[in-house]
């Protein structure tokens, strides 16, 4: 199975730029078009969060029109940009986004690998948080199945980057996403967004890593001091390989024309 990651979206209504350059819309219809053309075609896509940049239902209406050309599922997830009602509104036929009560938590049990999604949004707020109820939620969906091959998905990273503004934001008390997690072991990766960066971290006897944007990312500045600033590094989503014999495998693919590829060899020479 192949999963794609991509996250942060930051979408605008009628493609309005973000922070005033940033244009969003055509990044993810980049991303789109790079994916539905990748030779190993991926068997669903996960969308980690901050899918629009106000929760506004028109910014909803017009990233479905942007996903719509995906040739393959894919999974939403909210993220601190984010309106749950919203989303719900404007994607009535993704049923999984009903399955919790108020937060957005579901289970994918359709393909290989395993896919449960928390909610860690706090409404009108840019940090984010796990509800003990959420929790307890995940160890019975855990439990329920302990031998099959997991990913968690959420918006923020329950670890710190280095990245002082960020982590300013960040998940409150990933203690207790740890524990439950230590006691599951087909848990294989826990998968993030909301820092715009490529970032992995041994958590709970698992990896937990982040997905770099679609669009801009978070200038990598590793002090407690660092300010809130963006730079336009390439734009980039992840795929997700699991093998049944080696694991997950995460590679992170860049978003647009670049030379090559070239070969190696002329026939059996290596070429100088």
């Amino acid at each position: 199975m192949i999963l794609c990651q991509i996250s942060d979206l930051h979408i605008k209504a009628h493609g309005k730029k973000s922070y005033r350059m940033v244009d969003t819309a055509e990044s993810l219809r980049r991303c789109v078009e790079e994916v539905n053309q990748l030779r190993q075609r991926p068997d669903a896509v996960v969308i980690t969060g901050d899918l629009v940049d106000f929760g506004l239902p028109e910014e909803y209406a017009f990233l479905r029109q942007l996903l719509q050309p995906l040739t393959m599922p894919y999974y939403l997830l909210p993220g601190n940009h984010d309106d749950r009602a919203a989303l719900r509104a404007a994607f009535p036929d993704h049923l999984y986004l009903r399955q919790g009560r108020d937060r957005i938590e579901y289970v994918i049990d359709d393909h290989p690998l395993r896919i449960v999604a928390l909610d860690t949004v706090i409404p009108q707020s840019s940090s984010g948080a796990l509800a003990a109820d959420s929790l307890a939620w995940l160890e019975q969906v855990l439990a329920a199945q302990p031998n099959q091959p997991t990913v968690i998905v959420m918006h923020h990273p329950p670890f710190k980057t280095g990245i002082g503004h960020m982590d300013n934001i960040g998940l409150a008390q990933p203690q207790a996403l740890a524990a439950v997690v230590q006691a599951h072991p087909q848990v294989e990766r826990i998968l993030c967004g909301h820092l715009h960066r490529a970032i992995q971290v041994r958590f709970g006897g698992t990896i937990a890593s982040t997905c770099p944007g679609v669009a801009h990312q978070v200038a990598l500045d590793l002090s407690p001091q660092a300010a809130s600033r963006f730079v336009m590094e390439p734009p980039a989503f992840q795929l997700h390989l699991w093998d049944a014999d080696a694991g997950l495998i995460s590679h992170t693919a860049y978003i647009g024309e670049f030379d090559g590829p070239y070969p190696f060899y002329d026939g059996d020479k290596l070429i100088d």
